[in-house]
């Protein structure tokens, strides 16, 4: 008997053991703070049983909503599907932070099993005909529904998520569809990694520190430091990750080594290497303009920017060339001016687009009397996170508090509760500064969890991430950033405002701005970074905590000008790349060198300067979710220009009427209308290029 109680409790404790529910960390309700995921407890190997299992539950919620034999109604059918997949979600944001912030090869390679099986998930949803028909259902009698603003937002925005994503298509095209999704999906996680890969896989090792000669010492420091991690004790090593490359390009005086530098930045993807990215981009173009047709587009551009402000390809090109053409004729001053120096030095050459950096920086000296290095020691990153917080704190009222208590994916990983100005809990914030292998470049804002209403009337509140790749910390130095990293924490902590603030009743308009308004947020967030006001908050020098003094504030301000013929047309050029891309209407076997030269041919880009990305490595449009998107980036500064002068008009640059407004209509109910129509509520008049032009010197 006894033996027997002994053997069921035995076969008791293994079926417990082998329920994923209650051993799988990613399945169980989080017994974290705030509910975070529980980092300390999540293994790689948990990731695809949980993936797995979340997919079950969200395809036996789908088949509930398509078996239920009541006539369709908001609530059972649109409702339903809005809360179904959260576990999904959940999942899926913990292994995406992951996978971008700290891979490894396990995780990379899990990345190539999950990807296909997730495509497959998400087809079978949105081509599944019982679903779609009764969304329609209920689309075509909307204005008979009584529905509230919110409620017929939603249904009008998941009905065309369905027909866009072929839901209305014959069988046999949808089919079609299915295959193009998985290739698009599998060539674009393939062109990610191979970008990493080939980031990583460059480095310029340089013997002798004489060759460094003009470097800033904190610099050499650096590479130094990242030479002894490497086995190269006495040696100094160099990579693409901005933190190296662009100070090496500003400062340092030998010119074949700044050359050396920039190819291995620049030549990513286009090595006829096993990370080779041409032939991936050839195949993602085609199936693109394959996928549009087939959705009843003439190109992929059409088949996008139909649901942005922007509406056409013609809208786009014509608002970029209108910038291009002032941008174009300061650039060329700028070359002009930098080639003057050279040659009142005896320099011998033309210059190329290696030397723009490291003459700019002479131009900015000479024409401003301010080297970077002056501004710097008043950077400090730590102050420099300060200063963001203190223009929340003074624009909204928002206060943060350091917690470590807080599960983290990489011991370097800051954490902050976000508290609202009545000291309510508005969201967690976490901050991840250093560049490092497993990270991929540049930097962003994602989120871990979003808001959203419960059923029981309690909410759930947003996790959000921003990243970014920052110097790494040396010995006991202090991190000090660049005028330019500066301006990326402001943006990309912009982008986290908004989803501290985004509300709505229901998932799919909650925060749910088109892409060519999302970047207003981030983008009206910088201008307060240079703002004497705040920078008399936050600029303190790292060693004696004085401010920055009012003489270097003012030529910092002065400056602000500086060298924006280049960062337009750079910009531009990449921009006009992304769309020669995808408004071509007919599949074709492409060169993608030639079509790239050909396309900044077209438009005059000079030598000395190539696009911000060139194709092989412009992962915003290959595997970033941004194709047709990146002239976002200066329609947004439409947006922004224009916002920020509705606050210097009030002449307080934290005005709470102007603030209040800007919360409410963009940051919290920004998803709730079409965009113009949401800018309007805040500003009360469209915006005009004028600002624009201004704010970047092109406007004579």
């Amino acid at each position: 008997m006894k033996k027997t109680i002994l053997l069921l409790l035995l076969g008791f404790l293994v079926a417990c053991s082998s329920d994923p529910m209650k051993t799988n960390p990613l399945l169980r309700k989080y017994d974290t703070p705030f509910g975070t995921p529980p980092f300390d407890k999540i293994k790689t190997e948990h990731f695809m049983p949980a993936i797995r299992e979340a997919m079950a539950q969200h395809k036996a919620e789908i088949e509930a909503l398509v078996n239920n034999q009541e006539e369709p109604t908001f609530e059972n059918t649109i409702v339903a599907y809005d809360k179904a997949g959260e576990l999904l979600g959940q999942v899926r944001a913990a292994f995406s932070t992951l996978n971008s912030s700290d891979t490894n090869e396990e995780l990379q390679a899990l990345a190539r099993e999950i990807t296909p099986e997730l495509t497959r998930h998400r087809n079978e949803i949105q081509l599944n005909p019982v679903l779609f028909e009764r969304i329609s259902r209920l689309y075509e009698k909307r204005d008979e529904l009584q529905l509230n603003p919110q409620q017929k937002r939603t249904l009008e925005k998941y009905y065309d998520d369905f027909v866009r994503n072929g839901a209305a298509l014959s069988d046999e095209d949808k089919e079609t569809l299915k295959d193009i999704n998985t290739q698009l999906s599998d060539l674009s996680l393939q062109f990610a990694q191979n970008l990493l890969a080939e980031t990583n896989s460059f480095k310029m090792v340089v013997d002798n520190v004489e060759d460094l000669a003009g470097l800033p010492e904190s610099n050499i420091r650096a590479a130094a430091s990242l030479a002894t991690s490497m086995g190269m004790e006495g040696k100094y090593v160099f990579t693409p990750n901005k933190p190296s490359w662009i100070p090496f390009l500003q400062y340092v005086h030998n010119r074949e080594l700044r050359e050396k530098l920039y190819r291995g930045y620049f030549m990513r993807g286009d090595n006829d290497n096993e990370n080779d990215n041409k032939e991936i981009i050839g195949k993602i173009v085609n199936l693109r303009i394959r996928r549009a047709k087939l959705l009843g587009f003439d190109t992929y551009a059409d088949f996008i920017l139909v649901n942005n402000m922007a509406k056409t390809p013609e809208a786009v090109f014509s608002f970029l060339q209108r910038v291009w053409k002032p941008a174009l004729k300061v650039a060329k001053e700028e070359l002009a001016a930098m080639q003057k120096i050279a040659n009142r030095e005896g320099a011998g050459f033309k210059l190329k687009s290696w030397d723009w950096w490291y003459y700019a920086e002479k131009l900015r000296k000479e024409k401003y009397d301010l080297d970077e290095q002056e501004i710097k020691p008043y950077l400090k990153l730590e102050n420099v996170r300060d200063g963001m917080f203190y223009v929340a704190n003074k624009l909204y009222g928002l206060s943060f508090e350091k917690h470590t208590d807080i599960p983290v994916y990489n011991p370097s990983v800051e954490t902050y509760e976000v508290k609202d100005a009545d000291g309510s809990h508005l969201a967690i914030l976490y901050l991840d500064y250093p560049t490092r292998e497993g990270k991929n470049a540049g930097a962003w804002c994602s989120g871990l969890r979003s808001y959203r209403k419960l059923d029981d009337g309690s909410e759930q509140f947003p996790l959000v991430t921003v990243t970014t790749n920052f110097p790494a910390p040396v010995d006991d130095q202090p991190v000090l950033l660049s005028w330019g990293e500066t301006e990326t924490l402001f943006h990309e902590f912009g982008h986290a405002l908004d989803g501290f603030f985004s509300r709505g009743d229901y998932d799919r308009i909650c925060g749910a701005l088109p892409r060519d308004m999302i970047e207003l947020p981030s983008q009206i967030n910088e201008h307060w970074s240079v703002e004497p006001e705040v920078l008399k908050v936050y600029a303190r020098h790292y060693q004696t905590d004085e401010p920055m003094p009012e003489e270097l504030i003012q030529k910092l301000v002065n400056s602000d000008h500086f060298n924006q013929g280049f960062a337009t047309v750079e910009f531009i050029a990449a921009a006009l790349l992304d769309m020669e891309w995808h408004t071509l209407t007919q599949e074709q076997e492409c060169d993608v060198n030639e079509f790239e030269k050909n396309a900044m041919k077209k438009y005059g880009l000079i030598d000395e300067i190539i696009p911000r990305y060139r194709s092989t490595y412009f992962s915003h449009i290959f595997s970033g979710g941004y194709a047709v998107g990146y002239y976002v980036y200066l329609w947004a500064e439409i947006l922004d220009a224009d916002a920020f002068d509705a606050f210097k008009e009030t002449g307080d640059i934290f005005d709470q009427e102007t603030a209040g407004k800007f919360r409410k209509y963009i940051l919290t109910e920004g998803g709730w209308d079409e965009a113009m129509d949401q800018y309007l509520r805040f500003r009360g008049k469209e915006p005009t290029e004028k600002p624009l032009l201004r704010n970047r010197g092109l406007l004579k």
